[in-house]
């Protein structure tokens, strides 16, 4: 009772992607993109172009498509440093995402210098590449539907009826099991506390909130034996690695469509199956639907036969809580990102840390 009480007081109403829905300093913005925030860019019918950025890519959203663009950031967990590797991973993005649904990724696509402009998929230099998306609706976006209160146990049921056949087709070689061995985890672990670390004693990060969390993992961590228990058993899949309510989608025509996988990392993708449904069961937490996260996990358990989940289960849901936290203070810390803004990825930073923080506590 007293975890449920604490999930509810920092659940929040702030979406991350929506949040930076026209919120773009536009003197940062790389000289392409302001070619592309323009309708007649396109060579398709657009009324208005939206922006919407993340702490790795530019989106477009454009009349019937969306255009994503990738940062020339590194990350390191992400590298999109040069046009090559940028190239390689919209290849990769449409590849992988094609596997939940082929319907919405495209093409990789290029923009193209053409003397004093640009021209999508034009002759000229190449000076980025993209993934074009059909455009889902935005009212069906998961997130939405939770802040509309319409989110229902079929939603949850569905999307574990779309999962379970995924998990069990996913490759999982020798490559991908060796990825679930605790000391694999372990600096998965250690690269997300390295890379906060500049933020350690900032608001959203408090000194002793992150001894807490690092205490709690690291002594997980030692129980080597749950980690070889699931490798064991064949939970160690190519999983989808950014499971939560952002990247899902209630089309109008009934289907639900699970998109935007995590195509930049494969050992980020190579991940117990708990981390993945972790995921979006602490985005339920965080917005306080503790009963619709619990139904979701226990209706994957049931018709995954996956009972030592739970064994995992909080462990993952930490590191989840902390890997959007780190998101948030990444985001945050963007330049081209308005001030107001900033501080709002801040404070929702702020917010999985403490859940993090709580899970831990019960490691």
């Amino acid at each position: 009772m007293i975890f449920k009480k604490y999930i509810v007081e920092v659940a929040t109403v702030l979406h991350l992607k929506e949040m930076s829905v026209r919120t773009i300093d536009n003197t940062n913005l790389p000289e392409y993109l302001e070619h592309l925030l323009q309708p007649e860019s396109y060579p398709h019918p657009v009324d208005k172009v939206q922006l919407v950025q993340t702490h790795i890519s530019f989106v477009t959203l454009a009349g019937d498509y969306v255009y994503k663009w990738k940062k020339p950031v590194n990350f390191g967990f992400v590298d999109f440093s040069s046009l090559a590797k940028r190239k390689f991973y919209c290849q990769r993005e449409v590849f992988l995402n094609r596997r939940l649904c082929p319907e919405i990724y495209l093409e990789t696509l290029w923009l193209s210098r053409e003397g004093q402009s640009f021209k999508l998929k034009g002759d000229g230099e190449v000076v980025e590449y993209g993934v074009k998306m059909v455009r889902m609706p935005e009212e069906g976006m998961l997130n939405r539907v939770i802040a509309a209160g319409r989110l229902r146990q079929e939603h949850l049921a569905a999307i574990v009826d779309i999962l379970v056949p995924f998990y069990r087709q996913a490759v999982q070689g020798a490559e991908v099991r060796e990825n679930g061995r605790a000391e694999a985890v372990a600096r998965t672990i250690s690269s997300n506390f390295a890379e906060t670390r500049p933020f350690i004693g900032s608001a959203p990060l408090r000194s002793e909130r992150f001894a807490r969390i690092k205490w709690g993992t690291d002594g997980f961590l030692r129980r080597s034996e749950l980690f070889a228990e699931r490798i064991a058993g064949g939970y160690i899949r190519d999983c989808h690695g950014d499971l939560y309510s952002n990247n899902i989608c209630l089309a109008d025509n009934g289907k639900i469509l699970i998109f935007d996988c995590l195509e930049f990392n494969d050992k980020l993708r190579f991940i117990d199956i708990c981390a993945d449904v972790a995921f979006l069961a602490m985005d339920l937490d965080f917005h306080g639907l503790c009963t619709l996260s619990d139904f979701f996990i226990h209706s994957f358990i049931k018709k995954s036969g996956d009972e030592g989940l739970l064994k995992v289960l909080d462990f993952y849901k930490c590191y989840r809580a902390y890997v959007r936290g780190k998101v948030g203070l990444l985001t945050a810390a963007d330049p081209a990102m308005e001030k107001s803004v900033a501080k709002g990825w801040a404070r929702t930073a702020g917010r999985y840390f403490q859940l993090a923080e709580v899970y831990a506590g019960r490691l």
